[in-house]
């Protein structure tokens, strides 16, 4: 997914070179490079976000259950 997005920067960065003033490159650049990269890539990347949040949640969830477990086994112990 990135050499594609590298390969992508690059012909725009020539393409911007080219341009007859120093602005028109700039737009040039952003308009057919920054921007719609920032959007493809952050697409691209949706499904793998979401895995790390459902890892992320499942790790709290695992992390709250052994605290409750742990929790009940010192009430015990105390009553005892």
């Amino acid at each position: 997914m990135y050499i594609v997005a590298i390969a992508w920067i690059y012909v725009v960065l020539m393409m911007s070179i080219t341009e007859h003033t120093v602005i028109a490159g700039i737009m040039t650049f952003l308009l057919y490079c920054v921007f719609p990269l920032t959007i493809v890539l952050y697409l691209m990347r949706t499904p793998q976000r979401k895995r790390e949040r459902l890892e992320k949640q499942a790790a709290l969830q695992k992390q709250s259950e052994a605290t409750t477990i742990s929790g009940a086994n010192q009430q015990t112990e105390n009553e005892a």
